[in-house]
């Protein structure tokens, strides 16, 4: 199984709570919605635990993929999830979006 892991922060002016009740009420319903998406969460991200400073990101997005192939090749471009990393690129500056598997 694979994980599609998303780090990022809010743009300047988008607000903690609106973004995440978009998550809550748009964004979980219709990525979880996803057949060959079997889990979602997304990590509000409080501090380090170890060094000082500030975190390099807000949020840290995982999703467990058991069909990568087919989620890339189908889901992707398909209109749910469109709509929503349209919605998303609205609330978020800098994400990455990073492809990984656990280490057997």
């Amino acid at each position: 199984m694979s994980q599609i892991i998303l780090t990022y922060s809010l743009k300047p002016g988008v607000a903690r709570e609106t973004f995440e009740t978009w998550t809550r009420t748009t964004d979980y319903p219709a990525m979880r919605g996803l057949k060959r998406v079997s889990s979602f969460v997304t990590h509000r991200v409080t501090g380090l635990l170890i060094g000082e400073g500030a975190p390099s990101c807000d949020y840290v997005e995982v999703f467990d993929v058991p069909d990568l192939a087919g989620f890339l090749a189908e889901d992707m471009g398909g209109p749910v999830v469109q709509k929503i990393m349209g919605e998303f690129m609205g609330h978020v500056d800098n994400p990455q979006f990073l492809i990984a598997e656990a280490v057997v």
